[in-house]
């Protein structure tokens, strides 16, 4: 009887100091943009109804890859949209296997994807991605096709949990990954305009070129597991 209490005990113990946690974080101006239940605040990139590409597994909001062979037609936008902000999740992902998260999404029907208006943290198996090998601005951690990760980026294997954090204040873009800040550049600089001249989005004028806009999770026809998404707004 005396362990049954200890052990009520210990789990009010852990409750309140978690419920704790979740006030300060609160009143720090946190707030969370999955509950671990289901996708309320979220929706399909230009679509209505309900989403059957995306799924909640063990608290984990999970992208089930169904748009096969293509990176369209699968991405999940917030509702809401967002300009600066510092942006957290954990995420994972299966072998061979390819995601990103991706902000200041525009939504329009002339467009296909979020990726068309949104930059993208890339999300991918670095080392068993398939047919091709990948350039330094494919791999994870990446700002997709603009920015690669320095020497501090350590990726864990796959299969197991990663964190990730991308800060947007005002043009100052960082991206982080394990604790490690792995890239950070400035939004819009001639530095930014030269790339995006030079690269894929050059025939993209549209590209990154929005200063608010939605956060996407991008379906890329591989299974990705999301959670812990919080977002600040500076």
């Amino acid at each position: 009887m005396k362990k049954h209490l200890k052990i009520l005990g210990l789990a009010a113990a852990m409750a309140f100091m978690s419920s704790q946690g979740f006030a300060q974080a609160k009143k720090a101006g946190w707030v969370s943009l999955f509950n671990g239940k289901n996708l309320n605040g979220w929706h399909g990139f230009n679509k209505t109804g309900e989403v059957k590409n995306w799924t909640i597994e063990n608290g984990a909001l999970v992208c089930l890859g169904t748009v096969h062979g293509t990176d369209t037609g699968g991405d999940i936008v917030t509702d809401k949209q967002y300009d600066n902000f510092v942006l957290t999740w954990s995420w994972k992902i299966d072998k061979g296997s390819n995601s990103g998260v991706l902000y200041h999404v525009v939504e329009d029907k002339k467009y296909d994807a979020s990726y068309a208006t949104g930059p993208e943290y890339q999300i991918i198996d670095d080392i068993n991605w398939v047919p091709d090998v990948l350039e330094d601005w494919q791999k994870t951690g990446a700002d997709y096709a603009m920015h690669i990760p320095n020497k501090q980026k350590v990726l864990k294997p796959v299969g197991e949990w990663n964190t990730s954090k991308i800060v947007f204040n005002h043009g100052h873009v960082e991206h982080w990954l394990n604790g490690k800040k792995i890239l950070e550049f400035t939004a819009w600089d001639a530095d930014w305009k030269k790339k995006k001249a030079e690269g894929k989005w050059k025939e993209h004028p549209e590209y990154g070129i929005t200063k608010t806009g939605h956060i996407a999770l991008q379906d890329h026809g591989h299974k990705a597991y999301f959670k812990d998404i919080r977002i600040k707004q500076l």
